[in-house]
């Protein structure tokens, strides 16, 4: 992306901003690199805050529940501070961006997740102006172990549907071996096969990762926890397909 301007109501003195990200195909626990540069216009500014956020599509909890991009949800940020930006000089930023472990995904198995939208959006503020600038978009990519999982239950005849971020503080209940770290979690919504479906259409499932292994909550219910050390694709298949008919009723 080239320089844009921002700022409109400061007139010739808006400084002009671009934001270049160096990798933006990207996994959880990853880190993603970006160059900030901000360039004065014609005079100069005394900006107050620059700032990278890492934002999600996510339910809008404050408004009608609904799943919006004109709202989204922060779940990284940096704050670069506030400088003196002189009339046409330019300032640079190199910025590193670590996601959790539990950053919602863009695509899994090699295709992107419907309902998925993950960008970098640069703020910046001067004279009590705020403007939050564009998105540039990135990809988050399953992690080997969350796709294995994801592929499990495209051999058990489940269909992807879509996917949707949920922003609730609240602990899950004990009992479902909430392992959470973040106030949100990432629901990827599947397709029964038809032979499974006794009055259900759709199982949502949540896949909550950590550095060594990987939690898979199906339909709100308990986890199943696969191990990366163990990754067996038929053995975890199996496994998911006990836990999922245990969990729903099913065995």
């Amino acid at each position: 992306m080239g320089f844009r301007k921002l700022l409109s109501a400061l007139g010739i003195q808006a400084p002009d901003i671009e934001t270049v990200v160096a990798n933006p195909r990207v996994r959880p626990g990853e880190e993603l690199r970006c160059v900030v540069r901000v360039r004065g216009g014609g005079a100069a500014v005394d900006v107050e805050r620059l700032r990278l956020d890492l934002v999600v599509r996510a339910e809008d909890y404050e408004a009608d529940g609904s799943t919006a991009w004109n709202h989204p949800y922060p779940v990284v940020t940096a704050d670069l501070g506030g400088f003196r930006l002189g009339a046409g000089e330019t300032v640079v930023h190199e910025v590193s961006l670590r996601l959790p472990w539990e950053m919602p995904l863009t695509h899994a198995r090699g295709v992107r997740l419907p309902g998925a939208r993950v960008a970098v959006r640069t703020e910046l503020a001067i004279d009590d102006a705020v403007d939050k600038g564009d998105f540039d978009e990135i990809e988050v990519h399953a992690l080997e172990a969350q796709d294995a999982v994801l592929h499990a239950y495209e051999e058990l005849g489940f269909r992807m549907h879509e996917a949707e971020v949920k922003v609730d503080p609240v602990p899950w209940p004990s009992e479902w071996g909430d392992r959470r770290t973040q106030p949100y979690w990432q629901e990827i919504d599947l397709f029964f096969p038809e032979s499974w479906n006794r009055g259900r259409e759709e199982l949502e499932t949540v896949l909550i990762a950590r550095e060594d292994a990987l939690d898979a909550h199906p339909g709100g219910n308990p986890a199943v926890t696969f191990a990366y050390a163990d990754l067996d694709q038929r053995a975890w298949t199996d496994a998911l397909e006990k836990h999922v008919r245990h969990c729903c009723g099913m065995d």
